[in-house]
């Protein structure tokens, strides 16, 4: 058993099977990937990484576990799946994974080409071990009720990005009583008492009774921490730049979306420079575009709102053409509508397993609070803010125009 000292959780233990993973190239890449990449534009000390993440997920994970009774096997699969989970990230995380999901239709953890590829050595850990790696990816792709626990509305990958952002940023609003959350897990059909006797395969994941506060706060946690962290406005736009530049460093080069997702934050950032200096020598410098519009949801007709990827790049040529600017100057911020993908959780009340939007008066209130900080973003060098918010009202159609730097 190792012991890793760790900044949330304090000691960390690994298991000799966790010990081989953590030592393989794909994990050790972890170190180099950003926890909240643009994030740590506006949060200077949010320099963690989704190496530290990882482990925190895989202890989080050992704790849930020793309370659903699961056999050595089931458990050893679903230890290995919580530390692999995010192996499959691509460079500056969440960042780059429409970039990535459009090229190859896979999403982050959709890790099956990690452990099926040349290099295969995660794979061969897993096998010397005894360990299927074809199970440990459906459990990281978060299928059955195990899966559940590693991707889904309850999972330890929230629980410990939620306070381990809030640490690092410094904000306390992420806070949420992990030891609770993964005591109180059980499997559905074992009555909430906790006796593992459901089928773990089948089964669904759910938080005892008398536990809706409990699902609530991780709630109120994640809702605050997209208005103060993860939607902050400077790491939205620093955010749409750095898709852009990694678009065009993918039409000018010869690297393909492969190699691409294979990529550490320093070695994309290099690489923008190089390719693309326009935008790129504007991230690295934080020399960001300032926003010609912003505006909430209800100024956006419902086409634009759902606007796809080609759309938003459409309006972006429309209207730098309208202003008499490159197309790399306009960047056109469309969010995915507002939601809260916990409310979905599962909680026993009375004895019966509930939906926490079904069980908790909260979730409405969260949910009116999501759609009225919903933004669209139009961004561009301030020189040009009140000429391409112009444009932009009409190319878009918005109903009014919020601009601000």
């Amino acid at each position: 058993m190792k012991a890793i000292k760790d900044s949330v959780h304090g000691h960390v233990r690994l298991g000799d099977l966790a010990a081989e993973l953590v030592d393989t190239p794909a994990f050790q890449r972890l170190r180099h990937i950003k926890q909240l990449s643009t994030v740590r534009l506006v949060y200077p000390s949010a320099n963690h990484t989704r190496f530290e993440h990882s482990l925190g997920v895989y202890h989080l994970a050992r704790g849930a576990i020793d309370g659903l009774g699961l056999d050595d096997d089931t458990a050893a699969h679903v230890r290995a799946a919580a530390l692999l989970h995010d192996v499959g990230h691509g460079p500056y995380g969440h960042q780059t994974e429409g970039i990535i999901r459009r090229a190859t239709g896979r999403d982050h953890d959709d890790i099956a080409w990690l452990l099926t590829d040349a290099d295969r050595e995660v794979c061969r850990v897993l096998e010397r071990n005894g360990l299927d790696p074809e199970r440990v990816a459906s459990l990281i792709a978060g299928e059955g009720g195990l899966g559940a626990l590693v991707s889904g509305e309850l999972d330890v990958d929230r629980m410990d990005y939620l306070v381990r952002d809030a640490h690092h940023t410094g904000v306390p609003y992420g806070t949420v009583d992990t030891g609770r959350l993964v005591n109180e897990l059980r499997l559905a059909g074992d009555g909430g008492s906790g006796s593992g006797s459901a089928d773990p395969e089948d089964a669904e994941l759910v938080l005892a009774e008398g536990n809706v506060p409990t699902a609530e706060s991780l709630l109120v946690a994640r809702s605050l921490m997209n208005a103060v962290v993860y939607r902050h406005h400077v790491s939205r736009v620093a955010g749409a730049m750095l898709e852009r530049a990694c678009e065009r460093y993918l039409d000018r080069t010869d690297t393909d979306a492969i190699d691409f997702r294979r990529m550490a934050d320093h070695d994309l950032l290099v690489a923008l420079r190089e390719a693309v200096p326009a935008l790129g020598e504007r991230i690295e410098r934080r020399d960001l575009y300032k926003r010609a519009v912003w505006v909430g949801l209800e100024d956006v007709p419902a086409g634009t709102v759902d606007a796809g990827h080609a759309e938003e790049r459409a309006a972006e040529r429309e209207i730098a053409a309208a202003v008499g600017l490159d197309r790399d100057e306009v960047v056109v911020d469309v969010p995915s509508r507002p939601g809260l993908k916990e409310s979905g959780s599962t909680v026993v009340v009375d004895g019966v397993p509930q939906r926490l939007e079904d069980a908790s008066e909260l979730v409405a209130g969260l949910r009116s609070a999501e759609r009225r900080r919903w933004t669209l973003g139009v961004y561009c060098p301030a020189e040009h803010v009140d000429a391409v918010g112009d444009a932009a009202r009409d190319v878009l159609g918005l109903r009014g125009v919020g601009a601000g730097t």
